[in-house]
């Protein structure tokens, strides 16, 4: 009863989760365009996730499976469905999760049939995998109505619907470990439990073995999206656009959303892109996107680029940006891979590649 008497007031008042201010990117998430400097080691059409295994780099892209070997990009296997997570084994295997419905175990990556494939009625939208220290797979699934590609519909929906499974690789056995999250994408081991994206909250959490949870970070001027360790400690955590007040204004007007998704096409909706400027019917974001025929890169984001590095705690250290005037928008995945950061830019589709030495010079951590 009170929390229903305070979600009204807070709707009446315009205030805690009905507010429309938007948090600014200040202190570790001082913007800069480091992203924009980033070297572009490949480009493809449908890049997904990336893994590591015995120092190679793989890509998922849309339906093929590519390793790195030196420059050059080597397709291995071309699958039935397009791919939409990757994780490496404990024996040096693949976990390749396929349209977010089931997870296929391949003992030699890229080769041969897979050695068990975990299915469950429940998987809708399999967006990341991760391996927890027992050797079991965890699962992160965005929403249980709306696909893998279909996020932005699940944000204007107000879903939360977003899951967190453990896959056991031996008995194929799932067991669900989290609920009713706003839109689960990536998750990382973590001391003292297991950190999980909730992108919709604009926030990490932290689930501990008991099934009780944490905010770690909250407040983030930009939706979360897979995590993964950072070799000195602490994490790399993505980030596959910012929020906007236009956004969270629509967001709050359910008349305007239900009329929206009925009658536009979803290209032109009011909602976060994972790529922008392409086309005179993208709606506007205000505050004059363009200057005597320049973008500024201070204006509202309809899509951006981000990475931020964790420290053991979930405490932010620094950032790396692609403004509103870049080009590699929709971070969606950041791995080491050997002395680089490796990293997928969604939007115009590229893999990118930054030397770990440069960031420690640059940011001193």
């Amino acid at each position: 009863m009170i929390a229903a008497v305070r979600e009204f007031a807070n709707r009446f008042l315009g205030r805690g989760e009905a507010t429309i201010t938007v948090p600014s990117f200040d202190g570790a998430l001082k913007p800069n365009q480091t992203l924009e400097t980033a070297e572009t080691l490949f480009s493809c059409d449908a890049p997904e996730d990336l893994a590591t295994i015995s120092g190679r780099l793989y890509l998922a892209d849309g339906r093929r499976l590519l390793r790195f070997d030196g420059g050059a990009a080597t397709e291995l296997r071309t699958f039935d469905q397009p791919i939409s997570a990757l994780c490496p084994l404990r024996d040096g295997g693949l976990a390749v999760a396929l349209a977010g419905r089931e997870v296929r175990l391949y003992s030699v990556p890229g080769s041969g049939e897979p050695r068990a494939t975990i299915a469950d009625p429940a998987f809708n939208a399999i967006n990341a995998l991760t391996l927890a220290p027992d050797g079991t797979l965890i699962a992160t699934d965005g929403s249980a109505s709306c696909g893998v590609d279909d996020w932005a519909r699940d944000l204007m929906e107000l879903n939360s619907s977003g899951r967190v499974y453990r896959l056991d690789t031996e008995t194929r056995t799932v067991t669900q470990i989290a609920g009713k999250l706003g839109y689960a994408f990536g998750a990382c081991a973590a001391r003292g439990g297991l950190l999980v994206s909730e992108s919709w909250r604009h926030r990490l959490v932290l689930i501990a073995p008991d099934g009780s949870s944490r905010v770690v970070l909250g407040r983030l001027p930009v939706y979360p999206s897979r995590l993964s360790r950072a070799s000195g400690g602490g994490y790399w955590l993505t980030a596959f656009t910012a929020r906007t007040q236009l956004i969270e204004f629509v967001l709050r007007e359910p008349a305007f959303r239900r009329r929206m998704m009925a009658e536009i096409d979803p290209a032109y909706w009011v909602a976060p892109r994972l790529r922008s400027g392409l086309s005179f019917k993208e709606p506007m974001q205000g505050a004059h996107i363009k200057t005597m025929g320049v973008i500024k890169p201070w204006a509202p984001p309809r899509s951006y680029g981000l990475v931020i590095r964790l420290n053991e705690e979930g405490a932010p250290l620094y950032s790396l940006h692609s403004r509103v005037d870049g080009v590699n928008h929709g971070i969606v995945a950041a791995i080491e891979s050997g002395p680089d950061l490796a990293m997928i830019a969604k939007g115009p589709g590229r893999v990118l590649r930054l030397p770990l030495a440069t960031l420690t010079e640059e940011f001193g951590a």
